[in-house]
């Protein structure tokens, strides 16, 4: 007979050998956790989104880490419901993932009965719905892992594309994974500063005309036009229509159009179809975000000079969302930051709020970020070169990759005669740059 000891060791092995968000070496850092979990409170979540399930699953694994159990359990049951929702079925392999976390859940609740349930679920629904291929993941579970990996951890990219590309051959017919393998490879390549290709540029035109409720996939593709010379504005003011009488959601596709105003038709547009969106919905956060960021556009438009009343407006507007989001509120206040430096004497309110968030205890990546913009401020608005170079020096001395370390180095690099002691500059140096990008 099995020892308690032993079974426990079996449960943990099976356990371990799941696919699910606990299994997928995730980074759940503290700071990233509190960030992601207000960004996906801003999806949508009406009935039908076909990523609903997804949106829970995330949503629970994010309130376990946190530490907030009973949440994790009510947002693994809500994907549940959602998955036989919209699949119209009670179930099916799209449930491997969801039931797994459920597993895991309550192993570390200390129910293992239930946790034992769970993985007798998962056994049964992975041998009445086997993969199509027998090397390769059965195609829900590849599509959400790629779904995960995309939007959660950006370092994956790759990872999430080849992902949904297994789930893609293996089950043609789903509409939105194809979708959303379309829409990485186009961040893949914005983010690889390689210009989206035409086969990419096709591929998008034929997914909108398979997926035409996707505004959102619709705006990227106006976009994308764009950027090969064609003329876009009237197709731009169709889609603001149709975007004005849709749900709110981060994915409904009101910021990127508002990129595509800002870029082809004017920044003043822009804030016309932002207020015109939140009169719509007053109440709605993410709305105030994009509201305020087509302010910061137009305060830092060099071919404009901001009227007090804007500048007013774009104070009260990123005030209010420091508020709303105030486990993400660090980039928000040094946002505001650079608008009081813009305004009538703001230089000393500027520095306040620098300050302040100079003595919070940040994770390192914050701290790059609080340094580096600090240290700009420093030199271009404080004429403290000194002091701003000792802040890049600090940036640079946190050994974490970050786009802000890079930046740093990028400053200090010219200065290496006079900081050759300083050990990141003559790692960097030692290291040939690594992955660092340096003006030599």
């Amino acid at each position: 007979m099995m020892s308690a000891a032993q079974s426990q060791t079996t449960l943990v092995s099976k356990l371990q050998g799941l696919q699910c968000h606990f299994t997928w070496d995730l980074d759940t850092s503290r700071a990233k956790l509190l960030r992601f979990r207000e960004r996906f409170e801003d999806f949508g979540t009406e009935d039908g989104h076909s990523w609903l399930g997804h949106i829970y699953n995330l949503r629970g694994f994010i309130e376990y880490k946190l530490g907030f159990t009973e949440e994790a359990q009510s947002f693994f049951n809500k994907a549940t419901e959602a998955f036989c929702q919209i699949r119209n079925a009670d179930e099916g392999p799209w449930l491997v993932v969801n039931y797994g976390n459920l597993a895991w859940l309550h192993h570390h609740l200390g129910d293992p009965a239930e946790s034992e349930a769970y993985l007798t679920k998962v056994d049964a629904l992975m041998n009445e719905y086997p993969s199509p291929s027998q090397d390769k993941l059965h195609p829900e579970i590849c599509a959400e892992k790629a779904w995960t990996f995309m939007r959660f951890s950006t370092d994956k990219m790759s990872l999430a594309l080849d992902y949904f590309l297994k789930a893609i051959e293996m089950q043609p017919d789903m509409v939105e994974w194809n979708t959303c393998h379309i829409l990485g490879l186009m961040f893949a390549s914005e983010h690889s500063s390689t210009a989206v290709g035409a086969d990419i540029l096709e591929k998008m035109r034929i997914a909108k005309e398979k997926d035409p409720e996707n505004l959102y996939l619709a705006v990227h593709y106006l976009d994308q036009c764009a950027k090969k010379g064609e003329r876009i504005e009237d197709e731009a003011r169709e889609l603001a229509r149709e975007v004005l009488r849709n749900p709110v959601s981060r994915y409904g596709g009101i910021k990127p159009l508002l990129i595509v105003y800002r870029n082809y038709l004017s920044v003043d547009e822009a804030i016309d179809l932002a207020e015109e969106v939140l009169r719509n919905h007053p109440d709605e956060r993410y709305l105030k975000g994009c509201a305020a960021l087509c302010y910061r556009w137009k305060i830092f438009d060099n071919d404009s000079l901001p009227t007090q009343s804007l500048m007013d407006r774009a104070i009260s507007l990123h005030e209010e969302m420091i508020s709303l989001y105030p486990r993400s509120s660090l980039k928000k206040k040094i946002d505001l930051a650079h608008i009081y430096v813009k305004s009538t004497n703001g230089l000393a309110k500027a520095e306040q709020i620098y300050q302040e968030l100079l003595e919070r205890d940040l994770e390192p990546v914050d701290k790059q970020m609080l340094y580096y913009n600090y240290a700009q401020h420093l030199n271009f608005h404080g004429q403290d070169r000194n002091r701003s170079l000792g802040y890049h020096m600090q940036v640079a001395e946190i050994r974490q990759q970050s786009f802000f370390r890079e930046k740093s180095i990028k400053v200090l690099f010219p200065l290496l005669p006079a900081f050759v002691w300083f050990p990141a500059i003559r790692e960097a140096k030692h290291e040939g740059g690594g992955d660092l990008c340096f003006d030599h």
